[in-house]
């Protein structure tokens, strides 16, 4: 099989993606030189309010998180994984360039991605998403409430982070109220 592509532009215009086989995506950790392009790639889901909105900073921040997904050379898609707990983790920042979407690429980041939670020992990994389908086929399910004991919560409490509020669901945060789901897996 063959893959048709065209470099990505400044202007953050994706690839055209032409037949590809799952064993052509390439899964790797992210570098501080694929930040531009993991902008990118996740801008028009920021933009559809699927994914949070971040300044540029914070993918510098998080980067050692982040696995890109490359066909021929070109990040078509990207995902990461923030620990929270010694038990959990979540799945945040998943993103498919549209023009690679329906070619295994969000499969094999999410792969990769529970690969990387069972080397770190993480039992449960948690992610909030309009994607339900998509993530049940991988073994999540819907949750309600926090799925911590209380004094865990009591400790996620002091977290700045928003992945963390929404995890625990927090009323200052209250993003469900967009139609989004809040899932686990557990090993």
């Amino acid at each position: 099989m063959s893959c048709a592509r065209t470099r990505p532009r400044e202007s953050g215009v994706g690839i055209s993606v032409g037949r590809v086989s799952e064993t052509q995506v390439l899964v790797r950790p992210a570098r501080a030189t694929d930040v531009r392009r993991i902008r990118e790639v996740t801008s028009p889901y920021v933009d559809s309010r699927a994914i949070v909105p971040k300044p540029a900073v914070s993918y510098y921040e998080s980067l050692q998180e982040f696995l890109v997904a490359e066909i021929d050379g070109v990040i078509v898609g990207c995902g990461a994984l923030h620990v929270m707990w010694d038990d959990v983790a979540e799945i945040r920042t998943l993103a498919v360039d549209r023009s690679a979407k329906g070619h295994g690429v969000g499969s094999r980041i999410v792969r990769e991605l529970l690969d990387r939670a069972r080397q770190l020992e993480v039992e449960r990994v948690f992610c909030l998403t309009f994607e339900t389908e998509f993530f049940g086929r991988h073994g999540f399910v819907e949750i309600e409430g926090a799925p911590v004991e209380p004094a865990v919560y009591a400790e996620l409490l002091q977290s700045y982070d928003e992945g963390v509020a929404e995890f625990l669901d927090l009323d200052r945060v209250k993003p469900n109220t967009l139609g989004n789901t809040r899932m686990l897996l557990t090993f």
